[in-house]
Formats: C-alpha cells, sequence, structure tokens
C-alpha cells in the first residue's frame, strides 16, 4: 500500500475509533457511576460507548467536528525521509478527509479575509490544511521527549477540534522551586476550562517545556503516548483534582469529568518560569492513528 492511503486510511482511524486504553477507561467510569447510583452520567457514558461502537463498525465521524489534522514525525535513529514523503502525507491527508467525509470548513479568501470569515467555506473537506508538520528523532538522552522506533519511522495523525481549543491555554508559571505550584495553577487553568467545556468526560494533555512552541509540541505528544491505563502518580493527582469538580459526563453531574491525564514534561532551562500548555480534550478525543514505515 503506498504512503497516500496508508495516511488516508489513517485519517479514517483516527476519526472514526478508540484505542483500546480510551475504551477500558470509559468501562471503568461508567462502573463507578453505576456504583454510585449517577443516572444521568451512566446513560451519558452509554451512549458515548455506543457511539464509538457505531462509529468503528461504520467508519463513520466520532463527532461532527471532524477536527484539524496535525502530523507529528518521528525518525529512527538510522532513518532518513525518503522523496516526495512530505508531499505524499499532505495527499493521503486530503483523500483521507475526503473519503470519509470530514466536515466542510477551510475558509476561503486572502488572509485578512480568513480572519472575518468574510468569502464563505469551501465546499471540498480536502481544503482543510493540516498545520505544520512537525519531524522529531529520537534521542537516548532524553527518554521523556522521544522514543525509541527502532529503525521506524512514525507518524502520527492527531485530529483537534474547536471545542478543546477555545478553552486550552499555553501561559507562563512562576515555578518557585516547587513543582506543585506548577501542577496547581495548571489544576486551577483546567477547572475553569473544564465549566466550560461541554463534551466532558475530558482527558486534559499538558506540555511542560521552555517555550509556548516547545510547551505546545509536548502536549501533542503526551497525546500521542499517553495512556489511561498506565497513569504516573502526578496524572493520578491531576485526575483525582479535577474529578471532584462533580461536572460529569455531558455536564450532567457525577464523579467522572476527566478520564485521566496526559502530562508531558520536557526538558527544562534555569529560569524562573515553566511554560505549561494545557488543552482539556473532549470525550471523542485524542484522535490519533500511527503509521509505521
Amino acid at each position: 500500500m503506498s504512503l497516500i492511503n496508508k495516511i488516508a486510511d489513517g485519517v479514517i482511524k483516527a476519526s472514526t475509533t478508540y484505542s483500546q486504553d480510551r475504551i477500558d477507561g470509559f468501562k471503568r467510569a461508567l462502573k463507578l457511576e453505576e456504583e454510585l447510583s449517577n443516572d444521568n452520567a451512566v446513560w451519558a457514558l452509554e451512549q458515548m460507548i455506543r457511539n464509538e461502537s457505531i462509529a468503528s463498525l461504520r467508519k463513520l465521524p466520532l463527532c461532527d467536528d471532524t477536527g484539524i489534522p496535525h502530523i507529528l514525525v518521528e525518525l529512527g535513529e538510522n532513518r532518513s525521509l525518503p522523496e516526495g514523503f512530505i508531499r505524499d502525507i499532505k495527499e493521503g491527508l486530503k483523500q483521507g478527509l475526503d473519503d470519509l467525509p470530514g466536515r466542510p470548513m477551510a475558509v476561503k479568501g486572502n488572509p485578512l479575509e480568513r480572519i472575518e470569515q468574510s468569502k464563505g467555506l469551501y465546499d471540498e473537506p480536502s481544503m482543510m490544511l493540516p498545520a505544520p508538520i512537525s519531524i522529531d528523532s529520537f534521542d537516548k538522552n532524553n527518554r521523556s521527549y522521544s522514543r525509541d522506533l527502532e529503525n521506524q519511522i512514525h507518524i502520527h495523525i492527531l485530529l483537534l477540534g474547536g471545542g478543546p481549543e477555545i478553552r486550552s491555554k499555553t501561559y507562563r508559571v512562576y515555578h518557585q522551586h516547587d513543582r506543585k505550584i506548577v501542577i496547581n495553577e495548571t489544576i486551577d487553568w483546567l477547572k475553569e476550562s473544564l465549566k466550560m467545556l461541554g463534551c466532558t468526560p475530558s482527558i486534559p494533555a499538558i506540555g511542560i517545556g521552555r517555550s509556548h512552541y516547545e510547551a505546545s509540541h509536548l502536549m501533542l505528544k503526551a497525546m500521542v503516548y499517553g495512556n489511561l491505563n498506565y497513569q504516573s502518580n502526578t496524572e493520578n493527582f491531576i485526575t483525582n483534582e479535577l474529578n471532584k469538580l462533580n461536572i460529569g459526563p455531558m455536564g450532567l453531574k457525577g464523579h467522572t469529568t476527566v478520564l485521566g491525564t496526559f502530562l508531558n514534561i520536557g526538558p527544562q532551562r534555569a529560569s524562573g518560569v515553566r511554560i505549561v500548555c494545557a488543552r482539556p480534550c473532549c470525550f471523542v478525543e485524542p484522535r490519533i492513528s500511527t503509521i509505521k514505515i
């Protein structure tokens, strides 16, 4: 199968399926809400599980907002990019969005007209261009930031919807030589954003780095490598604090405001600040698939 077709299939997989850890997370949440007799939360979680089952079986989008493609490429230690690699990725994304089909959301016009959305939208889903493609390589000295790819190229496709983007925040935190200050301020951000997210339960994705770009990149990597079945102590702490909000699934009250947390802490520098990017993913996200070549 050509790379173009693999990317196209990857778009459809990302948009229509959950990973196994996500399915497990929903089932754990459903069992807990049943034990707590939170009938509204139980009903909402049952619909979400059913939605994924139907979407996966019939290859239908999990959500009407089919998202903006984001591509993260990771190179194995002894690999280089083949000729036409970026071109084929972009062509595969177009094909996948048309085949899905994605929601037509791309805005027409020159730069200023696109800001004000005054020229309307393209009819073709494939006109939703991807965000700039990120290319990274394995660094054996920094395993928190990259993974050993065993001489493969990994292409991660993420589809990012608008709701979480509205509620996301990237900003500096004065750490005062205390990790709790950084974590607790991030929790405070998320407490406010989750009240307005709507499509809970969320999985907050958090990146902590040295610059706004790096923190955002780490946040995307958190979505790639996060796993609800393997949570760190810090991830569990964040999850437990946020579940005290009692927002519950779809804002219907209940214990399950978040299913878990994906946290990625990158390199830091001698400075009084840490840059934090926090994105409260909605219940259909992260929408992701990975192609290995």
